[in-house]
Parts: structure tokens; C-alpha cells; sequence
């Protein structure tokens, strides 16, 4: 069939009952929004379609109404398979209700899949998500009662556990793209991230299955670089030109943006002077700084972590490491919030499933992540609360095979107040709710498998230290000014192992002045 040019709403109509639908997007970026927006129009007006499988790797949403939030309609969705869902209230809505199966898997697993499917191979194995609840011997990825069919196996070669995840026929893709020419080619010079755009088009093109495109301009043929031509014509079927400009945001909220897509560069890495507040955040965020090495590659997690680049700006040392975002930047500046997954002044931005063939091969020196939930075997939770499944995202990835993880969050949560007076730390209300329990709600990291494969975790708070240890989770370190028993070891439901070379937490990191880090 020869190449189309249609509108959103044609686009939509395409869609069939009981079709299986791969959309690409990352968080709130680069998201094909007038082709998801049109489907949930088309939904609304005739009921139609119906029963959809919808798979995506990275979290797509806007916590409210964009990108997946569309699907979050029943009827509409019969299955779910993703890696993230807080930013898609709706769609973890039905998912909650049992109204719809729902797998969650890791989200560069996902990505990597797509390679697999396009390769014709069986699925993709790999020794991420071992031990977590993603293992079948576990939950095997499953979020509620009505979901049954096993999508993630447990196999042995050479006498090595590892899992298999299942590769599926895939019928449409909703992919977000820059720019095409007259013939179809499409660069994505213009988008923040690629994602897997290249992976979902081969994929679905040799499933026999039909590539619809939304971009943001088009030129005469010959006026692309073919070096920037992400999506070759040969995979594509159906264009769409947005011209409403809410509908072709690159990044939620935010219209074009050079300096997040490499096309102007500024100086944004030169260190401030003016500090940052000496709060909660940055003397958690002191206290991870030091252990970066001069060389070190990193991923930053979303929270609590971001502040550690601006602890590294603050004290000259941000030259001693790489920063990486699971998207596909490389260098620059990671950003948060909407733009969560790109970077300013990134140096190379590629495909996230070739960024986490790097993770999962233990390219990385550091990974710095959220703290939510930790029990005695060191497993941590950052995947499901109570009714609340905000999924695992990239997390499995990048914590099963960092040289070293350090996990940031504050010792408990819910109305926690602290300040600092000479040095020494103080606490002016505790939190209401613990984070150290007997047992995680949900294992998104295993304790035992960074145990096995003698992996240096470290969990650090504002008032407390501890090291994962082959003994068991080890108290290493506590903050000047505060009471063993009552500030830590009574605020947690189990009673961690002590060093017998049990430390205080540098002073310097609960005072005004800089640290001096780049003196160590």
C-alpha cells in the first residue's frame, strides 16, 4: 500500500475491535496527542472501538486527561501491558476497578521487546525483573484479579535463571514524530527524545500491521537530512499533519524548545551563586553527592535525586560525572517535571531501548533513586501503594544492574519538619507515616538478588545511613544531634543491624557554608 496523508479523525477510524495498539511517548514528552485525542472523540461518539490491547514502554500522561488518559474509557481498553501508570489516573482507575487486565513490566524490557517482535524472535530474554514482582514466581507482573494469562516465564540456560517475556502480534502504532517529506520519511529533529519510534515501526510494519504517523510539518522531498530520519517511509502508512498547535506539543505545556532538543546549547553548567535552601531535600541530596568519583556515568531517578545535580552545580563538581536519563539523553541537564526525561545541553540523544541495552549491562557507575518503601531483607517498593499502582517504570533496569544504587527519601513521611543549628541536626515534627517496614506492599527491588550478584546498595536519609550488607540491612551512619533509639530505631517496624563501626554523618553536610567537595 502506498503511503497516505489523512486526518486525525481518519486516523482514528482505522482502529478495529479487539486490535492490539503500541503508542510511543515518554512521560509528558513527545506524545502522539491529536491521534489519541481523536480515538477517545471517535470512542465517546459511537462506541467504537471496542476491547483494545494497548502497549507502551515508558509512562505516557499528563496525570489528568493527555496521551494515555484518553483510553481510560471501559470499554474501550480490554488489556493494558506498560511499564508506568501514576501520570494515567483513568486507565489505573479501571485497572483498580478489575475492569480491564493489566500487566506491569519493566520499561526498557518493553522497549526492547519491540526490537524483538520487529526481529520476528519469540520474545526477549533477560535477567532483569528476576526476584521482583515481576517474576512469575511472584506476581509475574499482574495487577488485579481479572488479569490470568501468563505474558513473563521463568527459564533456565546454562544453569542461569532467566525470565522470557512473551512477544505479541502487534496490529497499529500511534507514533509522534518532527517533520516528513512529501514520500514519508519522518525525522524526529524537532521532538526532546526519540523513544523507540524506529523499534515500534519495524515491529508493527512485519506483524502486517498498519503505522500511523503524527507530525508537525512537511517539506519537499530531499530537504531532510537522511542521517535525521528516524522513521523510514518504508515502515510508514498513514501520516497525520497537526496544525493545532496543544495537539503537536513536543512537551506538554511547553511549544518548541531548541535547547531540549540539541538544536542551541546554553551555559547552563556553570555553578550558581546563589545556594540552595539548606533543607530536607538538599542535605539528603549533600549526603549522596559524596559519593560520586570523577568519571562517574549516572542516572538520576525523579524526586528527591534531581537535587543532587544541583548540589554538584553548587559545589563545582558537576564535571566529575555524566548525568543519563532512561529516555535517551546523554550529558546536559536532566530536567524535571513536564519535561521529565529530556535534557538541557544534552550531548547525544538516542533510542531509549539502545539506552537500556547500556543500563542493563551495567553501564552505569550510579544510579540515584526515590526511597518509598524498605523492609529488613533491603527489598525497596516504589510501584504500588494500597489501591494506588503507580508502576515500576525503568526502575527494575536500572537498580538490578548499576555498579551501585543509592536510594534518597526522608526516614518517614507525612508532616516531616526538620532544621539545623550548628552542625547537628534537628527534628521539628515527625513524620506521621514509617518507611522502614517489616514487609514492602510490592518487591521492585530484590534485597537477595543485589545480595547475589554482590551489588553495593546504599539507602540514605537526612538522619540515617544504611548499607545493604550481606548480614542484612546495616545501620552505617546517623546524623550529629540525633537519638539512636528514639529518632531511628523506634520509627522503623524492624530492627535493622548496627556497624559495629557505626558513624556520624559528616557535619559539614548541616551547615550554611559549602561542602568543599571537590577538595575530597
Amino acid at each position: 500500500m502506498s503511503l497516505k496523508f489523512i486526518s486525525k479523525e481518519e486516523a482514528a477510524n482505522l482502529i478495529k475491535d479487539n486490535s492490539t495498539l503500541v503508542t510511543s511517548g515518554f512521560v509528558e514528552c513527545s506524545n502522539p496527542e491529536a491521534l489519541e485525542y481523536a480515538l477517545e472523540e471517535r470512542y465517546e461518539k459511537t462506541g467504537n472501538p471496542k476491547n483494545i490491547t494497548l502497549i507502551h514502554a515508558a509512562g505516557q500522561g499528563d496525570g489528568d486527561s493527555k496521551a494515555i488518559n484518553h483510553f481510560g474509557k471501559e470499554g474501550l481498553l480490554k488489556r493494558i501491558i506498560a511499564g508506568h501508570f501514576n501520570k494515567a489516573p483513568k486507565v489505573g482507575q479501571l485497572i483498580i476497578d478489575n475492569k480491564i487486565e493489566a500487566y506491569n513490566l519493566p520499561q526498557g524490557t518493553i522497549s526492547q521487546l519491540f526490537r524483538d517482535i520487529a526481529g520476528k524472535r519469540v520474545g526477549t530474554i533477560t535477567h532483569v525483573g528476576l526476584q521482583t514482582f515481576v517474576d512469575p514466581r511472584v506476581e509475574g507482573g499482574k495487577l488485579n484479579k481479572v488479569t490470568s494469562e501468563d505474558i513473563v516465564f521463568l527459564i533456565n540456560i546454562d544453569g542461569k535463571e532467566r525470565l522470557f517475556y512473551k512477544a505479541f502480534n502487534l496490529d497499529f502504532a500511534f507514533i509522534k514524530g518532527s517533520i516528513c517529506d512529501e514520500r514519508g520519511n519522518v525525522s524526529m529533529e524537532d521532538d526532546v527524545v526519540p523513544t523507540e519510534v524506529l523499534s515500534i515501526a519495524q515491529a508493527v510494519h512485519n506483524c502486517g500491521g498498519k503505522v500511523i504517523v503524527q507530525v508537525d510539518n512537511i517539506v519537499k522531498d530531499g530537504c531532510l537530512d537522511p542521517k535525521l530520519v528516524k522513521i523510514p517511509r518504508i515502515y510508514v502508512d498513514y501520516i497525520v499533519v497537526v496544525d493545532e498547535q496543544n495537539l503537536k506539543q513536543p512537551v506538554f505545556g511547553i511549544d518548541y524548545c531548541p535547547e531540549l532538543t540539541g538544536k542551541k546549547m546554553l551555559s547552563t553548567q556553570s555553578s550558581s551563586d546563589k545556594p540552595m535552601p539548606l533543607d530536607v531535600r538538599k542535605i539528603i541530596a549533600r549526603r549522596a553527592a559524596m559519593e560520586l568519583k570523577e568519571g562517574t556515568i549516572v542516572n538520576l531517578g525523579i524526586g528527591m535525586p534531581e537535587k543532587i545535580s544541583e548540589v554538584s552545580t553548587e559545589e563545582g563538581i558537576n564535571d566529575y560525572m555524566t548525568l543519563t536519563v532512561e529516555a535517551g539523553p546523554i550529558g546536559g541537564i536532566p530536567q524535571a517535571g513536564n519535561a521529565f526525561g529530556s535534557s538541557l545541553d544534552a550531548e547525544a540523544i538516542i533510542d531509549q531501548s539502545y539506552q537500556f541495552d547500556f543500563y542493563d549491562g551495567g553501564g552505569l557507575d550510579i544510579a540515584y533513586l526515590g526511597l518509598a518503601q524498605v523492609d529488613e531483607k533491603g527489598n525497596v517498593n516504589v510501584s504500588k501503594f494500597g489501591t494506588r499502582i503507580a508502576g515500576c517504570g525503568g526502575f527494575i533496569n536500572i537498580t538490578q544492574n548499576a555498579k551501585k544504587v543509592v536510594y534518597c527519601g526522608t526516614f518517614t513521611t507525612k508532616g516531616l519538619s526538620v532544621g539545623v543549628n550548628d552542625g547537628k541536626l534537628i527534628i521539628k515534627e515527625e513524620g506521621k507515616a514509617k518507611k522502614f517496614l517489616k514487609n514492602v506492599e510490592q518487591i521492585t527491588f530484590s534485597g537477595d538478588y543485589a545480595k547475589s550478584m554482590k551489588q553495593s546498595v546504599l539507602y540514605i536519609t537526612e538522619r540515617a545511613v544504611f548499607e545493604l550488607k550481606e548480614e542484612g540491612l546495616t545501620l552505617i551512619e546517623t546524623a550529629p544531634g540525633i537519638d539512636i533509639q528514639k529518632d531511628i530505631l523506634d520509627l522503623m517496624d524492624f530492627k535493622p543491624l548496627i556497624d559495629k563501626d557505626l558513624k556520624e554523618m559528616d557535619s559539614r553536610i548541616f551547615k550554611e557554608e559549602k561542602m568543599n567537595l571537590k577538595k575530597m
